[in-house]
């Protein structure tokens, strides 16, 4: 879809009339149910009201202020007959747009209310299954492409919420994290993986592929991060040096305090408990941290065991194949010339291959207890760890600036309690009120800070709670997982059993020592 920037000299007061109505008393944009909501009313065809969906989709799931005007001129011009698309706009960049007919708004004006109670700023409202429907992702590695001197790995990166494939490096990775952190500091950011410049086999890669596929689910779906431009440019740009380009087109993009709407309204939305529901939460979520950490080294020691009883059921076999395939004959010296060690070795040729399925679905198994549970126990790890250093950068932060701007005010007022005991000069004076007037307004802007940041948190932390619920999906796993394993593990030694009462036949001793 083009962009069009409209002017806001050709825009008629209608526009602003409608924008007031709809838009979100919080964030300023238009919800996607109101907007088609409002085409409706238009009384366009369908297919025509189509094409202005597709014209103004921003595939956020809602529309700011300027695509809102975009659309409302694409209906006035479909109205007047002409065929809607960016070109119609462009051609009008010297004149007021056209009004378009739309009717009583009583209706989309009170679906609009609807929806913003439903959005309070306070409260995430929105389930597991909300979050995963945000998007999508893929992470897969491609083939390496060798370099003069280095093999450079590379990761196809699929994003379904953007129909979007592109290739990205591990430094692509980097750059996109480094402006995160500096564009959301009061936000989940998960750690990348580490960077290992020499020797990396394919273990580590593989390692390092899932956890930046971690990584950059979680960004996807976070409810504020995932509609930032960043994020839309590393998931769509399809050109050269990521990682430097997207270093040049967002290097001047200011804090989310310095853009949000909600942050002059930050005090309003930090009740006075938030102090000690914040700590509250923290210890509850470090508990919670630590038990899924103790899972997952459980779920991993459980991987590990069934691959090593994979690769010894294996050895099993090749060694009762060894058995099958020694070369000596029956010997002069074998009692009565008996047949027997010839007849075991057959046996063992049949019944070696039976040990290999068994390796086989053992190794299968070992996949799905690492895919199935140790992976998602890692996901989980990943945004709790991420809480645990939010947590950290608010005290490192704004909280500690909030205590050192208070400390340098105190310290100026001491310092004209004293003055005005000692008797000191106009001028003196005159310059700590100055000094505290800008200290002020300094603590004013820090103590802000520190509530927008509590409210982020407060926000965090009700994701973090929504993400538990995979916890639960985890365990019935576990549970799936190990009845399919043990079922298909009994069904291979049962055939086993069979296979060596027909190979042995009366030779067997059953245990019998």
């Amino acid at each position: 879809m083009a962009s069009t920037d409209l002017s806001f000299g050709s825009i008629p007061p209608f526009y602003r009339e409608v924008y007031e109505k709809i838009c979100s008393p919080t964030c300023g944009n238009v919800e996607r149910e109101v907007f088609k909501s409002l085409l409706v009313k238009s009384q366009l065809s369908s297919s025509i009201l189509s094409q202005i969906w597709e014209l103004v989709d921003s595939k956020t799931g809602y529309l700011t202020r300027s695509g809102l005007y975009k659309g409302l001129a694409l209906v006035a011009f479909a109205q007047q007959g002409k065929q809607p698309s960016d070109k119609l706009l462009e051609n009008s960049e010297s004149q007021e747009l056209p009004v378009p007919v739309l009717g009583d708004l009583t209706e989309v004006t009170l679906l609009a209310q609807r929806l913003h109670r439903g959005n309070n700023p306070a409260k995430l409202n929105l389930t597991y299954t909300d979050i995963c429907n945000l998007d999508s992702i893929e992470v897969n590695l491609v083939p390496e492409k060798k370099g003069i001197f280095l093999k450079h790995v590379e990761y196809q990166v699929t994003s379904k919420r953007f129909n979007s494939v592109v290739c990205r490096r591990y430094n692509d990775f980097v750059s996109l994290h480094e402006l995160l952190l500096a564009r959301f500091p009061y936000r989940l950011i998960p750690k990348l993986p580490p960077k290992k410049m020499v020797g990396a086999n394919s273990q580590f890669l593989e390692e390092r592929r899932r956890s930046l596929l971690r990584f950059l689910t979680l960004i996807a779906r976070h409810p504020v991060v995932n509609k930032d431009p960043i994020l839309h440019f590393f998931l769509t740009y399809a050109g050269e040096e990521t990682q430097h380009k997207i270093r040049e087109v967002f290097r001047r993009v200011l804090d989310e305090f310095a853009t949000s709407e909600l942050s002059s309204r930050a005090k309003e939305l930090v009740p006075p408990e938030t102090l000690t529901e914040f700590a509250n939460s923290r210890d509850q979520i470090r508990v919670i941290l630590l038990g899924i950490t103790r899972l997952k080294n459980i779920a991993d020691c459980l991987a590990i065991r069934t691959h090593t009883y994979s690769v010894d059921m294996e050895e099993l076999g090749t060694q009762l194949n060894t058995l099958a395939c020694e070369p000596h004959g029956t010997s002069s010296w074998v009692t009565g010339g008996s047949t027997l060690w010839e007849d075991l070795k057959k046996g063992f040729h049949v019944i070696s291959k039976e040990f290999n399925i068994l390796s086989s679905k053992a190794l299968q198994q070992a996949v799905r207890e690492e895919t199935i549970i140790c992976e998602r126990l890692n996901f989980l790890l990943d945004i709790l760890v991420a809480h645990r250093v939010l947590c950290e950068r608010h005290e490192r932060g704004v909280s500690a600036d909030h205590q050192r701007a208070l400390s340098s005010m105190l310290s100026l007022k001491k310092r004209q309690f004293t003055g005005a005991i000692r008797g000191t000069n106009a001028d003196t004076v005159e310059y700590l009120e100055n000094k505290m007037i800008a200290q002020e307004s300094v603590i004013a802007n820090v103590e802000l800070r520190n509530c927008f940041s509590l409210h982020c948190l407060h926000m965090e932390t009700q994701l973090v709670h929504a993400h538990l619920e995979l916890l639960a999906s985890v365990l019935q796993s576990l549970v799936s997982v190990q009845i399919r394993g043990h079922t298909e593990l009994t069904e291979v030694w049962k055939s086993i059993d069979s296979t060596i009462a027909k190979c042995f036949p009366g030779k067997s001793a059953h245990g019998v020592l």
